[in-house]
């Protein structure tokens, strides 16, 4: 499993890059980031994660992801940065403010990581094989309901917390190709 800093420094450097960013000694240190020296790379004190069961669909993987992430900001309102606006002053909506790392494992090892994330009362959002029947959020929450936390068919967690803690509860997942 590669949840280092190693794996951050990387992640954060492809998505300044994709994104098109400033150079790192531009950047300005937010809440919850180790502070910057000139030109290292922004280190966040928390790590935002989402696991994948490894058997999903690619569609499945992109909407499993999609709804899971759209509840952490939800709870912890500080993994959220400020909008965005373009040259024209376009203003589009505020993002995290850090990388989203996406892992994938078995359905052994999201059960583990799920127990690990509830014994250490993370903000977690999961998504089960039963959603992917439901069409509506009432239908979807009834179905979580329905099943003990033990017995969830898992398909999908997020998890946001300070990065041991995530790297922890994500022991034997693998990053997502």
């Amino acid at each position: 499993m590669d949840t280092t800093d190693q794996t951050e420094t990387r992640t954060g450097a492809a998505t300044d890059a994709a994104a098109g960013s400033t150079a790192a000694a531009e950047l300005t240190p937010v809440a919850g980031s180790t502070p910057l020296a000139e030109g290292a790379p922004v280190r966040f004190d928390t790590k935002i994660a989402v696991l994948l069961r490894d058997d999903l669909e690619p569609w499945q993987r992109l909407n499993v992801t999609a709804f899971l992430v759209s509840g952490l900001g939800t709870v912890s309102p500080e993994v959220i940065g400020e909008p965005y606006a373009d040259a024209d002053d376009t203003a589009y909506l505020p993002m995290f403010r850090q990388p989203v790392l996406v892992f994938q494992g078995t359905k052994e090892v999201l059960a583990g990581a799920h127990g690990r994330a509830s014994s250490r009362s993370l903000p977690t959002a999961v998504f089960t094989s039963d959603l992917f029947g439901t069409g509506n959020d009432r239908d979807n929450r009834a179905a979580v309901r329905a099943v003990g936390r033990d017995r969830l068919d898992l398909v999908g967690m997020a998890v946001h917390g300070p990065r041991n803690a995530v790297d922890k509860v994500l022991k034997g997942a693998r990053m997502h190709p």
